[in-house]
C-alpha cells in the first residue's frame, strides 16, 4: 500500500490527502447541486433538474419508509446532504489515484510532510494524494460522530421522556446493555462505509499490478465498485434516518 502525506499542526497528525479530498467533495457537490437547480423551469426542465427531483423524490420515500411523513420533512435536506457526499466520496478513488515519490524532506504551507511509516535513508515514500475520503476511517468516523450527536440531541429535544425511558425498557437491569447499544450504532456506521470503499481501493491496487492482464478485471471492479458506493451512500444515510427515527418517536412504535 501507498504512505499517506502527514502534516504534524499543534500536536495533530493531519492527514493532507483526506482533507485535500473532502474539499474537493464539498466542491464537487455544491456545483453539482448549483447545476442542478440553476435556471429551474415547470415547463421544460432540464435534464439535470430532472435528475435533482428525483434524487429529492428518492430521498423523501426513504425517509417516509422510516418515519411520519410529516415528521420527517424537516430531515430532507440532511438527506440528501448524506447521500450526495458520501456518494461522490465513495467514487472519487475509482477513476484515478494520484502519487509522489519522495525522497527527501518536502514541504507544504511551511509543514513538513512525513509518511505513514518510518523511512529509512536509502528508502523512498509514495505518497498517494487522490483517494476516495471515505476509505480513511477518521473520515467515516466523524460522518458518524456526527449521526450520532445528532440523533441523540433530537432525541432529548423532541422525545425526551421517551428516549430516557427506552434504555430501561424491558427492564432496569438492561440499562447497561441499552447504552452499550446506543455507543455502538457510530462504531457500526464508520466501520461499515470505510471496509467496504477501503477494501475496494486495496483490489484496484492489486489488479492494477496485473499489468495488461488487469484491463478486463479493472473494468468489471470498477463497474462493481461504483454499485457498491452507491449502496454505502444508500445504507449510511437511511440508517440514520432509522436511528433519528428510533429516539425521536418511541411512543409512536
Amino acid at each position: 500500500m501507498h504512505d499517506i502525506p502527514i502534516i504534524i499542526v499543534g500536536g495533530l497528525k493531519l492527514d493532507l490527502s483526506a482533507i485535500m479530498m473532502l474539499l474537493v467533495t464539498v466542491a464537487i457537490v455544491f456545483v453539482l447541486v448549483k447545476l442542478c437547480v440553476r435556471n429551474l423551469s415547470v415547463e421544460n426542465p432540464s435534464k439535470l433538474q430532472n435528475f435533482m427531483e428525483w434524487v429529492v423524490e428518492f430521498v423523501q420515500n426513504l425517509i417516509n419508509s422510516t418515519m411520519d411523513s410529516k415528521k420527517g420533512r424537516p430531515y430532507l435536506s440532511l438527506g440528501l446532504t448524506l447521500i450526495l457526499f458520501i456518494l461522490v466520496a465513495n467514487l472519487l478513488g475509482l477513476p484515478f489515484a494520484f502519487i509522489t515519490k519522495v525522497d527527501g524532506p518536502m514541504e507544504v504551507f511551511g509543514y513538513v510532510v512525513e509518511a505513514t511509516r518510518n523511512l529509512g535513508p536509502e528508502d523512498h515514500a509514495e505518497l498517494l494524494w487522490w483517494k476516495s475520503p471515505t476509505a480513511d476511517i477518521n473520515v467515516t468516523a466523524g460522518l458518524a460522530i456526527v449521526v450520532f450527536i445528532l440523533m441523540n440531541y433530537l432525541g432529548l429535544k423532541l422525545n425526551r421522556k421517551e428516549y430516557l425511558k427506552h434504555f430501561l425498557l424491558p427492564f432496569p437491569i438492561f440499562l447497561p446493555l441499552n447504552i452499550i447499544e446506543n455507543l455502538s450504532k457510530p462504531f457500526a456506521l464508520a466501520l461499515r462505509l470505510f471496509a467496504n470503499i477501503f477494501a475496494g481501493e486495496v483490489l484496484i491496487t492489486v489488479i492494477l499490478k496485473l499489468s495488461l492482464a488487469s484491463i478486463p478485471f479493472m473494468a468489471a471492479w470498477q463497474g462493481f465498485s461504483v454499485f457498491i458506493g452507491a449502496l454505502q451512500a444508500f445504507i449510511f444515510t437511511i440508517l440514520t434516518m432509522v436511528y433519528i427515527a428510533q429516539m425521536t418517536q418511541h411512543a409512536e412504535h
